[in-house]
This record gives structure tokens, sequence and C-alpha cells, in this order.
């Protein structure tokens, strides 16, 4: 059972939020190849000790990681195509097609007009009987370990194919009941579709793991995210309705967002199918522990994302034009988090507890003992406590100075006016030099134990390098960190970000006692007997 104020952060340190999208690479899009393990060598030698990526599961229209075809699956794009040119899968001429796409940016469109049909010759020439990806598992093994969510899943994108990708409510009838699933009869061309599928899955799988000991042996965990809601248009709810406040055809009468806040003044009306609360309570929160199980194996640290919506969450007619009409419902509390700890016992998380937060949500937090999040952006204007100002911080906080959501702070500063620009550049002491890093000093340098910076901020990015805009559909998570990007990053700012997290404490630290003697008496003061009642 989680303990009151109990935390896994245990020192002063640092790290970098990154999407895999946006690593370097030369096929379209980052991937688990070389430019992460690059990465991880950056991240090692500047002294940042976690890497934060977005969600990684298989993205349909929008791109969006938050909207996923499945809350256990990995995204095929983001597989090293290279090592499966050298263990003699594909050829170097079938994937020289997408070394024509952009570094910089990600182009969705072309990439999913390119990349399947590469990636399905490389199913074609691989043989489950006689051929294992080097240094893991064998298919057979993957498969049998994974089947309690890859085979709805792999099922799910065959139908999907058949259907012309249209979502499952506009499947017939027949294909839309959950309790027929098990009846359904696929015809080879589905059959061969849900064999590449489960093929991919194997594939990105070992490529995380190797790349996941990779971090690990350099001293670098990496921090996943949980999406509280998953997409209507999901293997989950196609195949688990009872989980789901979703009727039998895939109507809903109600969905998730949220109400008007800092970056709507509508509010974000996400669409998302609300749980059934009841439900998955009388089992034991069995499908919410085998989705924490699944992530736990490739990732070191969980992010809870929208942690509000475990406390309340905002319910809005599935009619309603925007979110701004709605009403708030109790979410599960502490009672999930206590079947999570007692099937996953000193699992570390961070709560995301962002938005206009009441006392309920703030107490569930205390419950958990989990590290709430603090952005540095919203130290003034966001609310009148201004706790998100350095001097209100604590102990068992995150700190980030934005978010994949926020603008870069470097745009967010540029963008400031009135008594807004003057209480922030009075703070900050910005006023001869308007950049991004003397907010970044003030976050190393306060007392919360973990600090996470977007790299787009560690190089001082402005508005061309946004990773996503709430509210917005088009054009968002195609930023990628190109070559020379990395290159000055990697070359020229490995000493400085060192330098900083040795002088904030950040590196190789432990926790502080709360007393003090000379560094050359330690040993002497520590002898000193305590005094007895």
């Amino acid at each position: 059972m989680p303990t009151p104020n109990k935390t896994w952060l245990n020192a002063r340190q640092s790290g970098a939020l990154l999407h895999v999208s946006s690593l370097p690479s030369e096929t379209g899009i980052g991937n688990l190849g070389a430019g992460a393990q690059n990465f991880v060598d950056f991240l090692s030698a500047a002294g940042f000790a976690y890497w934060q990526v977005c969600p990684v599961g298989p993205t349909g229209y929008g791109d969006s990681p938050y909207q996923s075809f499945s809350a256990f699956a990995g995204n095929p794009y983001f597989i090293d195509l290279n090592e499966l040119v050298q263990s003699g899968l594909l050829l170097e001429a079938e994937v020289a097609e997408l070394r024509k796409l952009p570094h910089d940016r990600v182009d969705y469109g072309q990439l999913y007009h390119r990349f399947w049909g590469i990636l399905a010759k490389a199913h074609a020439r691989f043989d489950p009987q006689t051929h294992s990806l080097k240094g893991g598992q064998s298919f057979h093994e993957f498969y049998e370990s994974q089947a309690y969510w890859l085979d709805p899943y792999t099922t799910f994108m065959a139908l999907k194919a058949r259907f012309g990708q249209r979502s499952w409510v506009e499947w017939p009838k027949e294909y839309r009941d959950p309790k027929r699933i098990a009846k359904i009869k696929l015809s080879q061309p589905e059959l061969s579709e849900r064999s590449r599928h489960a093929f991919y899955q194997y594939v990105f799988f070992h490529q995380w793991k190797k790349l996941k000991a990779y971090a690990n042996e350099k001293g670098v965990q990496i921090v996943g995210d949980i999406p509280i809601y998953v997409a209507l248009d999901s293997a989950d709810v196609w195949s688990r309705h009872d989980n789901f406040l979703v009727k039998a055809d895939g109507d809903l009468d109600a969905v998730a967002g949220v109400p008007p806040d800092y970056f709507s003044e509508t509010g974000q009306l996400w669409g998302n199918p609300l749980y059934n609360w009841k439900h998955l309570e009388k089992n034991g929160y069995k499908w919410w522990i085998e989705r924490i199980g699944s992530s736990l194996e490739l990732f070191d640290v969980l992010r809870f994302d929208h942690f509000r919506g475990f406390a309340d969450f905002w319910v809005v007619p599935s009619h309603a034009p925007d979110a701004s009409e709605g009403a708030w419902e109790l979410g599960p509390g502490i009672s999930l988090f206590q079947a999570i700890e007692r099937a996953v016992p000193n699992a570390k998380f961070i709560a995301e507890d962002l938005g206009y937060i009441n006392e309920a949500v703030f107490t569930l937090r205390q419950q958990t003992g989990y590290p709430g999040m603090k952005i540095m952006q919203f130290g003034y204007g966001h609310d009148d406590n201004n706790v998100n100002l350095p001097h209100f911080f604590d102990h068992n906080q995150v700190v980030y100075t934005g978010t994949h959501d926020n603008a870069t702070t470097q745009a967010w500063i540029d963008s400031l006016s009135g008594e807004n620009k003057q209480l922030v550049f009075d703070y900050f002491d910005l006023h001869d030099s308007p950049t991004v890093d003397r907010i970044l000093r003030a976050a190393y340098a306060s007392v919360a134990r973990l600090v996470i910076t977007p790299v787009q901020d560690l190089l001082g990015l402005g508005a061309e390098a946004r990773m996503n805009e709430p509210g917005t559909s088009i054009g968002n998570w195609q930023w990628r960190l190109s070559p020379e990007s990395f290159e000055t990053l990697a070359h020229r700012e490995t000493d400085r970000f060192l330098a900083l997290h040795k002088r904030y404490h950040r590196v190789n630290d432990t926790l502080q006692r709360n007393y003090s003697a000379p560094p050359e008496k330690k040993a002497a003061f520590d002898e000193i007997p305590t005094l007895q009642k």
C-alpha cells in the first residue's frame, strides 16, 4: 500500500525530455538505433541521469503519441531498419528511399507511404522457426509472453487493413462485438497482416530492451509516459468494451476532456472514451495492472499523465461542440494505486498534477507519495498561487522548464508582454540577457530533487522547435533534433552541462544530512556520541 510522503527520489539529479521520433536518424523519423545510443552517450557524459520520452505506441491520424492503437504495443516507425539490413532481412537499396526524407522534421505523409512496404519485406524474409534477432528471445518466446495483448492487437490491425483503415466503430456489426472476436474467421490476407504486425512488435521490443540495457549501463534511466486515456479506435477498447463506458456499437454518451485552462479558453475536447471504474474495481483493476506491468518492461520510471483524472475527471457530453460544457465526476482515488502497489511494489512513478488542482488531487498525490510536477513557465500568470516559482518548490517534485505541450522556453520568453513580462524578467533577472539559460539555472538551483529539461531548451531554440500545441490537430509532433543540432549539443555543450550539474550537486549526489561539519573533520564528527536523555 502506498505510504504518505514515500518517495523514490533520493538524490539531486536531472534529465532531458526528447521523444523517440525527434532523434537524429537517416530514415525520416527517430528510431532505436545509433541516434538513440549517441543521445544516451551525451546524457551520460553531461551528467544527466534520466531520459524522458512521450508514449511510444503506434499512432494513427494526427500522429499524436497520446492517441494510439494500443496501450501495450510499440510504434513500428521507431524500428531501426539498419539492424534489419545487417541481419539480412532488408537490402540497403530498399531502405534508400527513406534516406531522402527530411532530417529536421518528420514528414508523416511520405513516411506512411514509404515505410510500411519496406518493413513488410523484412517480414517476408523472416522465418520464425529458424531466425532470432541477435541476443534476444526467439519469436515464439516473445509471442507466448505477450499473447494476452498481442492476440487482440494483431487481429485488430488485420481487420483495420481489411476495412480500409476505418475506425472499428464503422466496421460491420459482427466485427464490433468483442464477444464474437474468438469466432472471427480471418482470410489468408488477414492472417498475413496479423503475422506482419506480430513481427513488427517482436522487433520493436527486442530493440527497445537492447537500448534500455545500454542506457542503464551508462547510468541513464528511461522515463515513460502513461496517458490516462486510450483512443476509442484502439485494440484496448475494441476487445474489452467492459472496461470502458462504450456501447456495443461503439457509440459514446460522454467523452473525456478538460475544462477551460491555461492552454485553451474552451477547454480541450479529447474525445476519448471514459473508464468504467466500477467494473475495473470489481476485477481488481486487472487491465491497469497489466498495462503498468507491460510498461515497466520498457521503462525505469512511469509518468501518470493527467493524474488529476484519478481523483476527479471532466465528463463532456459527446454532442458538445467543445469542452466548456461538462461536469466533474469522481475517479477511483487511492484504491487504484493500492492495487498497483500490491502488484508491482517499489515501482517508480511521477504524477502529472498540472492544470487547476483542487485539494482532493493534492491529497491523492500525498497519499501515493509520488513526486508531482512543477513548470517554470507557469511561475507567473498561471494561477494566483504562484506555486510554480522555485522558492515554493519542495524536495519531492520533478521540475520542468516546459513540456512537450508548451512553447519552447525561449519562445515563451520572447512572447511575454506587459506586467507578466516585468514579473518574469525581474524574478529571473532577464533584463540584460533574456534567454533560457538563467531560468534553467534557477531550476537546477532549486531544492527539487529532479529537473527534466526539453532538449529544445538545452539548445535555447525558439518557436520553430515547438513539439505540440494543445487544441490543434495539424503540424504537431514533427520537430526533430537535426544532426547539426545534435553535434552542437554533444560536442559543444557536454562540458557546460556537466559543470552545471556539479555546481548544483546534481551528479553523484546523495541525500544531504540536516546537520553539518567541516569536510576534513567529517569522520571525527560522526564519532561524537549522541546525547542520551
